[in-house]
């Protein structure tokens, strides 16, 4: 965009009631390779994928890249049967100038049921040694206790951490209770950032406004990070919003993996904000080039483009991620029962409210979403309760933010299961049994045992160690390094992570009579 039409484009807004603002630099944190793929690609991004695209990411601009949360474990393992852990080192040794950044999910990670804390640590630990110097956590509860020792452990270890404020609509989710858990998470972690991550889309201009100057005046110095999704078509505009009223630094996807369940598109809002008088250091030639590469990768493999959506009231009441909606439509078409499509959103709706106000994001929304479908199918409201309810129901996932009425919550462990104790427990530490019965495994791919069960590891390992890669990636960080070294001509190339630093020095050889 010319000088020209940015002053244009802000004479313009401004005479909109929006005067342009001073030269403040407002932050990217691109979520093309992490939540972009996820919304919008089912989370099918490759490896090969992401090294393609990775020397432009290095010369991006972006505050941070986002990589890695576990549901790219998840489905590395068991659908693209890849090295999650490999992807990683590969990543931050093709952009060493990129600062990528984890997500972990409470105290479950990849699995449903929570892990033991010798799982939590060791699983921190092996972010930061396989390249991870940003690190953080989220909880569907909002409790902060679920999130703390991760978090500390990361920056014990030297990494920056950020904690996640979980947002959605609900009579008790108000600006008062956000107000205490961003107060609560600054005492008990210290995190050195604070991220308030609307994963529904629900965000209005409205509730920003409030919203982000109570949790500014509570966070104080330490940056505020927007995190939202286009659901409802809104995002665009809270990002502004967010943005006028001291927000510091916002997620975008870059497009074509934006809009539509995913985030904003990192060219509309870096425009917006450059046209509002802000200063947004990001290159645009590196993320035009990224663009075209993403194009490529849907037209070759019929992947779907971000588009954006018509505003949609009905999700502020269900309040369901995008990749539900879809996979309930698709199983009660397969079921035969398209045609209560509706009533089942409005059962998803009645079953979070009774259940104290859920917040829809894994994995409250898968169970919410479950006993929704077993209510309306069986035609009697909890007479099946899944094992996850009732455990929800009796504090194993963390505190619940108001009670469950007393006679649900009495039919709720009546019709659970018998042997679960009304009591959570504290969990055995897991990973010594897991490696004394795979002795032969890495740490990492022993971690990666304690999240997923039966053959899945081994089914994964066989595929890399047999196959490799057959589109010629890399498929060790050796490969790698042969072929970086194959490149350059001259001059010297380092390689570093917590457990290997690599320096190779190439220079021209004299001709020798």
């Amino acid at each position: 965009m010319t000088t020209e039409n940015r002053q244009t484009i802000a004479s313009i807004m401004s005479m909109g009631g929006r005067p342009a603002n001073s030269r403040r630099e407002i932050k990217i944190i691109d979520t093309t390779l992490r939540d972009g793929h996820q919304s919008l690609w089912a989370t099918r991004m490759r490896t090969e994928h992401i090294l393609s695209m990775a020397d432009e990411f290095d010369h991006g601009g972006f505050e941070q890249v986002d990589l890695m949360a576990p549901i790219q474990f998840d489905v590395a393992v068991r659908y693209l049967k890849e090295d999650p852990w490999e992807r990683v080192r590969l990543a931050h040794a093709s952009a060493p100038s990129t600062r990528f950044r984890a997500l972990i999910r409470s105290k479950n990670i990849a699995s449903f049921d929570f892990l033991a804390d010798d799982v939590i640590t060791a699983w921190v630990e092996r972010l930061y040694a396989n390249g991870f110097r940003i690190i953080g956590s989220f909880d569907g509860l909002n409790d902060i206790d679920n999130i703390a020792p991760g978090l500390i452990r990361a920056k014990q270890l030297g990494a920056s951490t950020f904690g996640a404020l979980s947002f959605c609509e609900s009579p008790i989710h108000t600006d008062e209770l956000y107000i205490a858990k961003a107060r609560e998470l600054i005492d008990k972690t210290d995190v050195d950032a604070v991220m308030l991550k609307d994963a529904g889309g629900l965000l209005t201009p409205e509730r920003i406004r409030t919203l982000v100057p109570a949790i500014k005046n509570v966070i104080g110095d330490r940056p505020l990070e927007l995190h939202s999704h286009c659901l409802t078509a809104l995002a665009p505009l809270v990002y502004l919003e967010a943005v006028e009223l001291g927000c510091d630094a916002l997620h975008t996807s870059i497009a074509p993996l934006a809009n539509g369940a995913g985030q904003p598109s990192t060219q509309r809002i870096v425009r917006d904000l450059r046209a509002l008088g802000y200063r947004v250091n990001v290159n645009d030639d590196a993320i035009d080039a990224i663009s075209q590469k993403l194009k490529t990768i849907a037209e070759d493999e019929g992947k779907p483009l971000g588009i954006p959506v018509e505003y949609d009231g009905l999700h502020y009441m269900h309040q369901l991620p995008g990749g539900m909606l879809s996979n309930f439509r698709s199983q009660l078409e397969t079921a035969g029962l398209s045609h209560r499509f509706d009533e089942l959103l409005h059962e998803v709706a009645r079953v979070r409210a009774e259940l104290a106000f859920p917040i829809m994001i894994t994995p409250f929304a898968q169970f919410v979403g479950t006993q929704a479908v077993m209510n309306m199918i069986s035609g009697d409201r909890y007479g099946v309760v899944p094992n996850e309810i009732k455990k929800y129901a009796l504090g194993y996932y963390g505190k619940l933010l108001a009670p469950i009425a007393p006679e649900l919550h009495e039919r709720i462990i009546a019709n659970g299961a018998s042997n679960i104790a009304h009591e959570p427990t504290p969990i055995a530490p897991m990973l010594p049994d897991i490696q004394a019965r795979h002795p032969d495994d890495s740490i990492d791919h022993v971690l990666l045992r304690a999240m997923f069960a039966g053959t899945q590891v081994d089914d994964m390992k066989k595929v890399v160690e047999s196959a490799g890669r057959a589109d010629n990636v890399p498929s060790s960080l050796l490969d790698l390094i042969k072929g970086l070294h194959r490149k350059k001509s001259t001059g010297t190339i380092v390689l570093k992570t917590a457990d290997v630093h690599i320096s190779l020095e190439k220079g021209e050889r004299e001709n020798v009579a």
